[in-house]
């Protein structure tokens, strides 16, 4: 049986690789799919967020990237996945991922919901975070992987370069 990992990745952190790799080990497949959304601003790109993960994840066999939009629940039957996980750093994040789960549940009966606890070295970690730390310089290498730091220096240099232009 498949698992389904939802997620904005903008940037993936560590703690999303954690995630991952406590579910590849736990499941024969793991679907990580990037939400198009594009009513929110992200840094990233959908292409360029996958690409990160994927090399961020090179080496993780059982692990499949992909992009959605609209209902999870809706992509969730459409892959033919009756499981997503979610992550949780802390209570604030259980409120909101319980009430998106009953919601799912109310929509798709047969699609449950697992949740995953975060390790607690990743339970302050967001992607918000680490973008604010990247704008101002600070070390990120605790905090995302080699290719999501490359991502963001780069990303940051041209945001830079967008506001010296303009």
């Amino acid at each position: 049986m498949g698992v389904l990992y939802p997620g904005s990745f903008d940037p993936i952190t560590n703690g999303h690789v954690d995630v991952i790799r406590r579910l590849a080990r736990a499941f024969p497949k793991v679907h990580v799919a990037v939400l198009s959304n594009p009513d929110k601003s992200s840094w990233f790109s959908v292409k360029e967020r996958m690409e990160m993960i994927r090399k961020s994840l090179r080496g993780l066999k059982n692990v499949r990237v992909t992009a959605y939009e609209g209902l999870l629940v809706d992509y969730a039957k459409r892959i033919g996945v009756r499981l997503v996980a979610r992550g949780l750093r802390a209570v604030s994040d259980f409120d909101s991922e319980f009430k998106m789960a009953l919601a799912n549940k109310d929509m798709a009966p047969a699609i449950d919901t697992l949740f995953m606890l975060t390790d607690k070295k990743y339970a302050f970690l967001s992607s918000s975070l680490v973008k604010e730390i990247a704008l101002y310089g600070g070390p990120l290498k605790s905090f995302v992987p080699p290719p999501a730091e490359r991502a963001l220096r780069s990303k940051v240099k041209e945001r830079a370069a967008g506001k010296s232009a303009g």
